[in-house]
Order: structure tokens, then sequence, then C-alpha cells
């Protein structure tokens, strides 16, 4: 493993994002943040990379937000992330285009939780621990918590969290629907669901995301109105016609992305 606090490594054409400053529980420092979301705009910027996949390093996914080192530079008015880079939060600056499945595992506190929420799908560990306790520290969530958790997990639910600051665990993180799948193994889990999204055909995947997410930004009628003007892209590509040839040959597409 890199010495790198964000280490990075393409595998079947999926991007691998991995925290990794483990003595401190892969708590995110100002530089991490940064590192960060160069990963992510690697990941859109590469046309090789298919999805991401984010995880942690060591037996912690992350205790969150180092504020004796990030607030430094909030006070002084810095950006979370530099501008004209994809924002990992999905809050503050430029969207990303691509899928990002999560896994997590150990301790997964405040910037944790919205990095699932930020991302598509989150596998977590049998053991995991989450936290949105930035109410006991005095502030709010401001990645993205305040409005994607309730959006996830129901109003009810998200409220007993965010304004309590109460852990819950695995089991409950799974019932409120913040994380689809518990596994002992849940790297690996995540890993394998990447790259069988990998394996489908990229523009065709990244219209089904484009067209779920203005539903859920702009509304069901915006949506509906890429439908039919988006399938009409798609029907042209060479993509669509592999799927149709494999299709009638009985076998594996192969897909390229064009």
């Amino acid at each position: 493993m890199s010495n790198s606090i964000i280490c990075t490594e393409i595998k079947n054409h999926v991007l691998h994002i991995i925290l990794n400053r483990v003595d401190k529980m892969n708590a995110f420092t100002y530089s991490m943040l940064q590192k960060l979301s160069a990963a992510y705009t690697k990941l859109e910027a590469d046309p090789n990379i298919r999805c991401g996949l984010l995880y942690g390093n060591g037996t912690h996914f992350t205790a969150g937000l180092d504020l004796a080192d990030v607030s430094k530079h909030i006070q002084r008015g810095a950006n979370l992330f530099e501008k004209g880079k994809i924002d990992p939060l999905q809050i503050f600056d430029k969207k990303r285009t691509k899928p990002v499945v999560v896994a997590v595992q150990g301790t997964c506190l405040t910037i944790g939780i919205e990095m699932i929420l930020a991302n598509d799908i989150c596998i977590a560990g049998v053991d995991t621990k989450f936290g949105q306790i930035e109410v006991k520290r005095g502030i709010f969530p401001f990645g993205g918590a305040t409005i994607r958790f309730h959006q996830r997990c129901g109003w009810g639910n998200a409220m007993k969290y965010l304004l309590s600051g109460d852990l819950f665990n695995v089991e409950e993180a799974l019932r409120i629907g913040l994380v689809q799948q518990v596994s002992t193994t849940p790297i690996t889990e995540a890993a394998q669901l990447a790259e069988r999204i990998a394996l489908q055909a990229p523009l065709a995947v990244q219209a089904t995301f484009s067209n779920a997410r203005t539903a859920i930004l702009k509304g069901q009628e915006s949506a509906e109105l890429q439908l039919m003007p988006t399938l009409h892209d798609l029907m042209w590509t060479k993509d669509a016609k592999e799927g149709l040839t494999s299709f009638l040959e009985r076998r594996e597409a192969k897909f390229e992305g064009k």
C-alpha cells in the first residue's frame, strides 16, 4: 500500500479509491479532502474507468473529519474542494457522471455517512458503527446529510440521528436503507459489484444514472422528458448494436463505451 493518504488503482475498469490514514482511523484532513477530489476527477476524466469503488484501508472506514485540521481552513474561508474538480460530496461543485460503490467497516462517522449518501450503493461490514455526531461538537452536518439523509432513509429516521448524534449499528443502517447489504467481506463484495457494473454498456449505465438523478434533483417530469431523446441517442451507439448482436448470438456482450 502506498504512503499516500488517498491511494488509487484501476482494476477491470474500476477505480479503487482507498482512504489510507490508518493511524488516525482515516479521519479526513484538509489535504486528504483535496486528494479525494483529485481521485474523483480522475474517475470522471479517464474513459477507461467505468465505475468507482471507495473504501478505507485498515479496520475503520473513517472517524470523520479531523476538525483540528479542517476547521482552520474553513475559518479562513477556504472551499472544501478545489474549484473545477469533481466534488466527492456532490454538493459544492462539479458533479460526476459515473457510479460509485462504497464499502464501509468499523467506524463510520460524520463525513463517512455523507460519503455513503453522496455515492450510490453501500455494502457494510457486520461490525460497522455509524454516527452523524456534529451536534455533539457544536456544529451541524455541512456535507449533505441534512439534504440527503431524509431522502434516503425517511424524515423520522434521519431526524432521530441528525438531532441526537446517537450512534447506530449496521442492522439499523440496513433497516433504514442507508446501506444496501451487510457482509463479512464488504470490500470484496463491493469490488465484485463494481466490476459487474463495469461490465455493462458504459453509456447506458451513465444514461441510467443521469436520468435517475434528474428525477431526484429536478423532479419526475424533467426525467420523463429525457427518456425518449436519451433512448434515441443510445440506439445509434456501437454498444447498443453489440448488445443486440450478443443477444441474438447468445453470448456475453463486449462493450467499448462507444
